[in-house]
């Protein structure tokens, strides 16, 4: 594959000595030797792909040389099959008889046919089902759907029935035109995760465009910037959550078509929200006759998707694992990627099952301690980080402001750290631990025995300079047989007591108040982003349970009941507001993106967590019973200090005992510079009232400001006064952090 060895050696070589990681992190130093393969076998790969395709974008364009393609007079179509002893495309266009649609094959395995026009007309119809027919070595004809279709779908009135390639080129009338540019990328990722299939509130599969217009609203309401979907690559089990992906290049058919999906899309843009996909290219469905491993005949790894024997199989998963190193899947991944990009726009991904790419044991059974040494053997997957890292810098390439996000327990260093440094590339890592350490908290705890410390350890435990993007429950808890975190809280009472026409229960109140505070303090101390799925931000009810025979193929319990956060005598609203609260306060100041986190206080005793993100200083009351008045809380900076955010406001449904409008003076703690001087490491410090289960945000005032809009709003009075006396409009305004409020009619 190389034409001069020699000169891409000595190039390899020189490049891979420049391993910046190491210099962010020298106790990675030990591992140099690791990273200089890495890098070595990253650079080569690079440089083949440059040398034989023309460059890494060019090489995942593949989209455009493989599956149907236009040309002027005819169809084009390419399939990657080296096994296949014969091979025909078939479909509604020739009666499923490809007697007369024989394909060619060439030295890489790479079967074509140019299909002619008809009349002036594709041979070919739009929409209509097509498949790939090959004969492999035993002899026997199988039929597949092409590996690069863009839709495929199923007959529903069929049981079970198998799926069929769709040949998708709609004339430019039926196209849907992109209106909206993609918005700004957003400081820090505040990320609703949603499954469109199940946003209905009915008991049925919910669409593209009901998504975009009764949806999409929502998230933008309660002040999210980014939607994360779920199980858009078609998958022909529901039930899988999308993971089990049957078809790369091909919308999910159950909510629609591409154009459907385009313009939801289109729609979030619109609304100033990005929009990331779930992307897995960790593993593909076993489905032989839907999916991509239907092209497995029992050929030679290098001549397959997938690895053979045990390495190809991942055991619990029951789903095959790809051949990274092989050219040909490089080329399909990486083109994936691309098209789901610039067809879709969408603006970037969240990978999927990152730990079982980057080690040969797949995370199975492996409990990571955070010694170095597991991260970097034998076990480590060199051909998959290898991808990941063409994946990353091509993602980066084609859309600098794109961002991407793995799923990665293990916690490997350099993970988020650039390619030019050696690192895989990924903008942010899931901190998966989190929702763990809740789940064990609330199962599993009594109130008394939560550790302040602990809590705190468990939200800061993350490397320095690598982003994270916290969340405090997963999509998986929500499924039957686990709970979500509301659920866990309040059981069945959620049933019987959200009224707020009678008083909250104990178990109620609790759970409510443990709820906002646990997400709360989740997003503002676990990361540089924050992610909470569907339905979590008012404490949705119940699990849920996908259609299957175990429950009489029912989607009861496969929806959101939107109506119980619209309901305005029920107690979900509270939780809903404090979740658009939450996501406010970020807005206004910025937190999430700052590098400036400081914790103050972990008192176990009192109960009582203390810190500081960025000019912000939060306050977690966690006693269950204690109200602390005239509580000291130490800060940075002097001066006056007020209520930002108050979980125990009445329209959070607290109780109010938190005044708003009272002024924190702060006064000097010790030698300023010394910080063991200091009240808890810090140079200043005020007073504050902590009722118990509660969280308070103050904000420093900006005095100056505060004069000269106390002197503009004294001229708004004045001009109010002055005006047509038969025109009398109250204006009530106070001012909230950085800006004035006004109850009443705009001028």
């Amino acid at each position: 594959m190389t034409d001069d060895k020699s000169t891409m050696s000595s190039s390899v070589e020189e490049d891979s000595e420049n391993i910046g990681i190491l210099h962010a992190d020298s106790s990675l130093e030990p591992y140099k030797d690791h990273f200089k393969y890495r890098l070595k076998r990253y650079l080569h790969q690079k440089k083949l792909i440059e040398e034989h395709e023309g460059s890494l974008e060019e090489f995942a364009k593949g989209y455009l040389k493989f599956g149907f393609n236009r040309e002027e007079d005819g169809t084009l179509y390419r399939e990657w099959a080296p096994a296949a002893q014969e091979a025909q495309i078939i479909g509604d266009f020739n009666g499923w008889d490809g007697s007369n649609h024989h394909m060619k094959k060439d030295q890489f395995g790479v079967w074509s046919i140019k299909i002619p026009d008809s009349g002036g007309n594709p041979a070919i119809p739009h929409n209509s089902r097509v498949k790939f027919r090959f004969k492999h070595s035993d002899g026997v004809w199988v039929d597949r759907i092409p590996a690069w279709i863009k839709y495929a779908t199923v007959d529903p009135a069929r049981f079970a029935a198998p799926y069929d390639g769709v040949y998708w080129d709609p004339p430019h009338s039926e196209r849907y035109q992109f209106k909206y540019p993609r918005p700004p990328k957003p400081k820090a990722p505040r990320i609703y995760e949603a499954h469109v299939g199940m946003s209905s509130s009915e008991p049925r599969i919910n669409s593209y465009r009901e998504f975009a217009d009764d949806i999409l609203p929502r998230i933008r309401e309660n002040n999210y910037n980014t939607v994360q979907l779920m199980a858009v690559m078609e998958h022909s089990y529901y039930a899988s959550f999308g993971y089990h992906v049957t078809n790369f290049f091909a919308v999910s058919s159950r909510s629609g078509t591409p154009e459907d999906l385009k313009y939801l899309i289109d729609k979030a843009h619109s609304l100033g929200l990005h929009v990331l996909m779930d992307v897995v290219h960790s593993h593909a469905s076993n489905n032989v006759t839907d999916g991509l491993n239907g092209f497995d005949v029992g050929q030679r790894s290098q001549e397959s998707y997938f690895h053979i024997g045990d390495r190809g199989y991942h055991k619990l998963w029951d789903s095959r694992l790809f051949n990274y190193a092989n050219w040909e899947v490089l080329r399909f991944l990486l083109s994936n990627l691309r098209w789901w990009l610039e067809e879709y726009k969408f603006d970037g991904f969240r990978f999927d099952g990152v730990t079982s790419m980057l080690y040969h044991h797949h995370g199975i059974n492996m409990a990571f301690t955070g010694n170095y040494k597991e991260y970097f053997s034998e076990e480590t997957d060199v051909d998959a980080v290898v991808y990941l890292m063409l994946a990353n810098c091509l993602v980066h390439g084609i859309l600098p402001d794109s961002t991407v996000i793995a799923e990665d327990v293990s916690g490997m260093p350099g993970l988020g750290r650039p390619v030019s440094e050696v690192g895989i590339g990924f903008d942010y890592r899931l901190a998966m631990a989190i929702p763990d350490k809740w789940i064990d908290y609330v199962k599993n705890k009594k109130d008394n025995e939560w550790s302040m410390k602990e809590i705190s350890l468990n939200l800061t435990n993350r490397r320095y300079t690598e982003k994270c993007v916290a969340y405090a429950e997963s999509h998986d808890q929500s499924i039957v047989g686990d709970k979500t975190i509301a659920f866990l809280l309040m059981d069945e009472e959620m049933y019987s007591s959200m009224s707020c026409l009678t008083d909250a229960s104990p178990t109620i109140e609790r759970g409510i108040a443990l709820h906002k505070m646990i997400h709360f303090i989740t997003m503002t101390l676990g990361g540089e982003g924050y992610l909470n799925f569907m339905g979590n931000e008012f404490g949705h009810p119940e699990w849920i349970d996908f259609p299957r025979e175990g429950n009489g193929w029912s989607y009861e319990k496969c929806r959101r009941q939107w109506n119980l956060a619209d309901t305005d005598h029920l107690r979900y609203k509270f939780m809903n507001a404090f979740d658009k609260a939450m996501n406010l306060l970020d807005d206004r100041f910025s937190f999430l993106a700052s590098t400036k986190q400081i914790v103050s206080s972990t008192n176990n005793e009192d109960k009582v967590i203390v810190f500081e993100r960025g000019d912000l200083v939060f306050v977690f009351n966690f006693h269950p019973e204690n109200t602390y008045e005239g509580y000291k809380v130490g800060c940075d900076l002097p001066g006056k200090y007020r209520v930002a955010l108050d979980s125990d406001a009445r329209e959070f449904g607290g109780h109010g005992r938190v005044g708003h409008d009272a002024d924190h003076f702060t006064s000097p703690e010790g030698i300023p510079g010394v910080p063991e001087t200091n009240f808890n490491n810090r140079p200043n410090s005020f007073k504050i009232l902590s009722p118990p289960r509660t969280c308070v945000v103050y904000y420093r005032v900006d005095e100056s400001q505060e004069e000269n809009k106390s002197a503009n709003l004294g001229q708004v009075e004045e001009t109010v006064a002055a005006a047509d006396t038969d025109v009398n409009i109250p204006v009530e305004s106070k001012v909230v952090g950085d800006k004035i409020e006004e109850d009443g009619d705009n001028y």
